[in-house]
């Protein structure tokens, strides 16, 4: 009888075991439009007061767990978010390591002033009751995607995206055409089988819109969006990838204008979810994937006087924890995540794909993702050759650090890839 007793303890234990290894996922969207229009960013500048609506700005959350390793991607409608929000929304989060939480950016050019950007004489657009009210309805999507957490499989590929998507602005075949897809799929139940978030990561400038054209707006995103979750169902999650230095949407017109509007958005938008759904589907399935999450932070140097009077000045900057009086540097978060057989490192800024190819020929897996305005959006990144070498690269260069931003990073993320276990 006691061995028998014993016999079932431990198995028991080993059961007990198992289902506390079982990789889950969970998924959630908030809805941040404002409930009235308000100054949009297309970046450094003052911002431009819209006439209207068009689509939904949304903060789409992504929850991943096995075992100890809880991890949460956050993509957000918005230019750029910077770590003085990011980090209360990460307060506010329950049972999660801080560190753990990556809160990236789709880049629209339409959608409300983040940062705080400031004019020659200090004065900015911010709202910041909208940005208080975003920092919780961020913590709000996470831990309801936290809290939906169910067993899940997964699929990962990476494969060139076909179509009139992109192209590089100042170089046309200058840009990364990859496209890296993320699928979880439900384990069990009524919907085994079926996405709970499908999250695609590509490079490009949802500007179709703009500031021009006085919308507010998660430009293309937001028919991606609607054509992944009308087709698979689940929750559908952009984030961006190396798109610096100007790698935008193909919105080219053969008399050499530009489609600006949001028949455009949702042409591209809808051909981006389609080359998606087409790239993940022979993909196969991993049904016990591993889960890995590292986080280091960096300091950059900030050369660039412009961004110092951006980071004096702003309301935003303010908010901190701990505000600072040395604009002379900034200190960010990098991650890399090993999701199954892709690996994800984060961005904290648009690097140039010169820079992002580099570091997928070294990340340890066939499969990778890089995370760009991930934790932060400190402007555009290029090595210390391309700064200020060419009249092409002038606008970047002035809206950058400064010069040794990349390589720093390039330093930093590498060690972090080495020291690293590979993908699989």
């Amino acid at each position: 009888m006691t061995t028998r007793i014993s016999f079932l303890i431990a198995l028991f234990l080993f059961a007990t075991q198992i289902h506390a290894q079982t990789f889950k996922a969970g998924a959630a969207v908030r809805d941040i439009t404002p409930g009235h229009l308000i100054p949009i960013s297309g970046g450094m500048g003052e911002p431009v007061m819209p006439t209207a609506y068009q689509g939904k700005l949304t903060v789409r959350a992504l929850m991943l767990e096995k075992g100890d390793t809880k991890v949460a991607i956050v993509g957000i409608d918005n230019i750029g978010w910077p770590a003085y929000l990011g980090d209360r929304s990460r307060a506010l989060i329950k049972d999660i390591a801080p560190e753990n939480v990556l809160i990236g950016v789709t880049h629209t050019h339409s959608a409300p002033d983040a940062y705080g950007f400031p004019d020659e004489n200090g004065n900015t657009g911010a709202d910041l009751e909208y940005l208080n009210w975003c920092v919780t309805q961020i913590a709000d999507a996470v831990n309801e995607a936290a809290k939906n957490t169910q067993s899940a499989e997964l699929k990962t590929a990476v494969a060139e995206a076909k179509g009139k998507i992109a192209y590089n602005y100042y170089a046309p075949r200058l840009y990364d055409p990859r496209m890296g897809v993320i699928q979880v799929l439900a384990a069990t139940g009524t919907n085994k089988g079926k996405p709970i978030a499908t999250l695609v990561n590509y490079a490009t400038h949802p500007e179709i819109l703009g500031t021009k054209g006085k919308m507010m707006s998660p430009d293309l995103c937001g028919p991606l969006y609607d054509r992944i979750e009308s087709k698979v169902g689940g929750v559908a999650i952009f984030m961006n990838s190396a798109q610096g230095g100007m790698v935008t949407a193909d919105n080219r017109l053969e008399n050499g204008g530009e489609a600006n509007d949001w028949n455009e958005c949702i042409r591209i938008g809808n051909l981006m979810a389609d080359e998606a759904l087409r790239i993940i589907d022979p993909a196969p399935v991993q049904q016990d994937p591993q889960l890995y999450c590292a986080a280091e932070t960096i300091e950059l140097p900030v050369e660039n006087e412009s961004m110092q009077f951006v980071f004096k000045h702003s309301p935003v900057a303010k908010l901190a924890e701990k505000p600072t009086d040395d604009f002379s540097k900034v200190t960010t978060q990098v991650n890399l995540l090993n999701i199954g057989t892709a690996q994800v490192l984060t961005i904290p800024g648009e690097a140039l794909p010169n820079i992002g190819f580099y570091l997928k020929r070294h990340m340890k897996t066939d499969q990778p993702f890089l995370f760009g305005l991930t934790n932060d959006a400190f402007g555009y990144m290029l090595t210390k050759e391309d700064f200020n070498s060419f009249e092409r690269y002038n606008y970047i260069s002035r809206t950058s650090l400064g010069e040794m931003t990349a390589e720093i990073y390039e330093q930093q993320a590498l060690k972090l890839i080495e020291k690293s276990p590979a993908a699989r």
